[in-house]
């Protein structure tokens, strides 16, 4: 990989804000860059070969970075989180529960042995498409008490849960694995705060900014390339470390100047990068010789949805439930490891994407619905 190509993703890149400026369109910035990658890679014109060392590793510091800043959207010193969590586990668990046997379901259906890693995408929710989705909303509200709870369990547990259930064979390892790379980013979260509470963090934090040193930036960025060390050498996905990691952060404490550091390297570099990587990968021509894989993609975005819907019946209003199913980080995820692992099936990558864009589509329109009840519900003055 050289300059030239480097200097391409990053133009062409910019295709995934500009889908997402429009009001009518608002989509998600990752679908044009993932555009892009389909475009340059095997799906198109074979100009980015995602086998080459410099591009795939690149492409896996782009996917640990993304899980950090996904890990940190999860809202866990949010007030809110704690005011729904009996309800909001309830609600996460009867999804769940559901999921399993559709999951098996499917895998059956489409002759595939893949049935906990289907249960485990149809239970998936995604925080970092949902919360960006409210901002600005009060999160103080009954409906949104209820949902953050129930969006940081699902995200949080399915994320642990893939790697075990994209092979259930090494589960032990795997599981193993997951516990030692889940310790090593507490550890660092228990040094972040003993910094704060000892106040050396504010400190640290004053010298950096009177000298634009971003200490802080470099310190998490030891602790995420560490974590991913670890987790490579006891071969765990550096999704989950880079997710611990971003949990680790956001139960430390997330400074705001740090925020800001942390999203303008990954998503004006990295995460560009990741999601072109995985474009490339993914080969669409797949989908026309196996049209199965088309109606394997429809039936795993509208099972997301329906099992997801399931708490309605909880008294959970209908576009705070569609909204749960928003699937981004776990498909994304399944398809670079499984891809990477060479275990998924022809047309399988393409088609557990496409049942994620499903999802996407439909908590796009049902977000404005959400907004709407949420301030309704929210005190007058």
């Amino acid at each position: 990989m050289g300059f030239a190509l480097l200097a391409l993703i990053c133009a062409v890149a910019l295709l995934g804000p500009l889908l997402a400026l429009p009001d009518r369109l608002r989509l998600p910035v990752v679908i044009g860059e993932l555009a892009v990658g389909l475009i340059l890679g095997q799906s198109g014109f074979r100009i980015a070969d995602p086998t080459e060392p410099t591009f795939a590793f690149l492409g896996q510091i782009g996917f640990a970075l993304v899980m950090v800043v996904a890990g940190s959207h999860v809202p866990i010193r949010d007030p809110a989180l704690r005011s729904g969590m009996r309800t909001g586990l309830l609600r996460a668990a009867v999804v769940g529960a559901a999921s399993v046997p559709l999951g098996f379901g499917i895998a059956q259906l489409f002759g595939t042995d893949h049935g906990w890693l289907y249960a485990v995408l149809l239970a998936s929710s995604s925080a970092s498409l949902v919360l960006p989705a409210l901002a600005g909303v009060r999160t103080d509200v009954p409906v949104l008490e209820q949902l953050l709870p129930q969006l940081a369990v699902a995200d949080a547990v399915c994320i642990v849960l893939l790697p075990l259930a994209i092979e259930p064979k090494n589960a032990l390892g795997a599981g193993l694995g997951a516990l030692v790379v889940i310790a090593a980013a507490l550890v660092a979260a228990w040094v972040a705060r003993l910094l704060v509470t000892r106040g050396f963090e504010a400190r640290i934090r004053a010298v950096s900014r009177e000298h634009s040193l971003a200490i802080e930036l470099r310190f998490w960025l030891v602790v995420v390339f560490a974590v991913a060390a670890i987790a490579t050498a006891l071969h765990v996905s550096v999704m989950l470390a880079g997710f611990a990691c971003g949990i680790a952060l956001a139960a430390a404490g997330e400074p705001e100047r740090l925020g800001k550091q942390l999203f303008a390297i990954t998503e004006g570099l990295f995460a560009p990068i990741f999601f072109v990587w995985l474009g490339a990968s993914i080969d669409l021509r797949h989908l026309v010789t196996h049209p199965q894989a088309i109606l394997l993609g429809v039936v795993l975005g509208l099972g997301a949805l329906l099992v997801h819907c399931i708490p309605v019946l909880l008294r959970q209003p209908w576009p705070a439930a569609i909204v749960t199913a928003a699937q981004l980080g776990v498909p994304i995820a399944a398809v670079s490891m499984g891809e990477t692992l060479g275990i998924l099936a022809s047309g399988e990558g393409a088609a557990i994407l496409l049942g994620a864009m499903i999802t996407i589509g439909a908590t796009t329109l049902a977000s404005r619905r959400l907004r709407a009840v949420a301030e309704a519900q929210a005190p007058v003055g």
